[in-house]
């Protein structure tokens, strides 16, 4: 459930080849610019996959362009990535279970990659390869135009919630297994999802990879309205920190209380 009021719009592309393997989950909110080229990377590159966009109040047409190339769109109106994020990844879920087909890796992604997407496969790889159950990108090259505030806070909340260190602690660019989505449902809200994700599948017994890629997307600037977005997304990050306090009796995936580095950490 989620709670709130969550107007939902799905519409439905024609059938076609469903990809046993892979299903992917969108982040767009205005990305209207960039979501066309980002879709047909993600086409390109996975083949008959099920390509859900979850288009949060997008008022630029995000979304029709997203059905006009074949997505499937689960639309809410302003509810923060988190939620829009839940709600397309239910509906994806629900549609796997009504067809009882076999569990895909689930890839999920922004919206504003445009053609570097095709070079997601490596984290749907790196996840069908046993070499972690949630596998995060790294970008190759500095994916933001801030100060970096945001980033180690999410990284120092990692830490200390589930024991695990990170590089990526808020890449919005993720493949995990079903029964690891599952587990980390309902998502974090606004830009606290990859942080609330992370803790929850660490501390659900689940195996985090960090993968390099050379990935492309929109950078916010130096100015108001880069540090506005930044602040926002501080704050969502400090909202599921603290929602996610540490439980007695329970552990939090370290030993003798040292920091547990996840399988794509290099040793220093």
């Amino acid at each position: 459930m989620i709670a709130g009021n969550l107007a939902v719009r799905i519409d439905t592309a024609p059938d076609r080849t469903a990809g046993p393997q892979v299903t992917v989950l969108v982040a767009a909110r205005d990305e209207a610019d960039r979501i066309g080229s980002t879709l047909t990377a993600l086409r390109f590159a996975f083949p008959g996959a099920r390509i859900w966009v979850a288009d949060d109040g997008s008022r630029d047409g995000s979304g029709e362009l997203a059905s006009e190339h074949g997505a499937l769109i689960a639309r809410a109106e302003r509810v923060g990535k988190g939620r829009a994020m839940t709600m397309a990844a239910l509906l994806a879920l629900s549609e796997l279970d009504a067809r009882a087909g076999q569990a895909p890796v689930f890839l999920l992604c922004d919206g504003d990659l445009g053609e570097s997407a095709a070079r997601l496969t490596a984290l749907v790889e790196a996840v069908q390869g046993g070499a972690g159950e949630l596998a995060v990108a790294v970008f190759q090259r500095p994916a933001g135009g801030g100060l970096g505030i945001a980033r180690e806070f999410a990284r120092w909340a990692i830490r200390r919630r589930c024991g695990t260190e990170t590089r990526a602690p808020i890449s919005g660019q993720r493949a995990l297994t079903t029964a690891a989505l599952r587990d980390v449902l309902p998502l974090a809200g606004g830009f606290g999802m990859e942080v609330g994700m992370t803790i929850d599948a660490v501390r659900r017994g689940h195996s985090l990879v960090e993968v390099d890629l050379d990935l492309e997307h929109r950078q916010t600037g130096r100015d108001l309205a880069g540090f506005s977005h930044r602040g926002r997304q501080l704050l969502d990050i400090l909202r599921a920190y603290l929602a996610r306090r540490r439980v007695a009796g329970r552990g939090t995936g370290s030993r003798d209380g040292e920091p547990r580095r996840n399988l794509g950490q290099p040793e220093r």
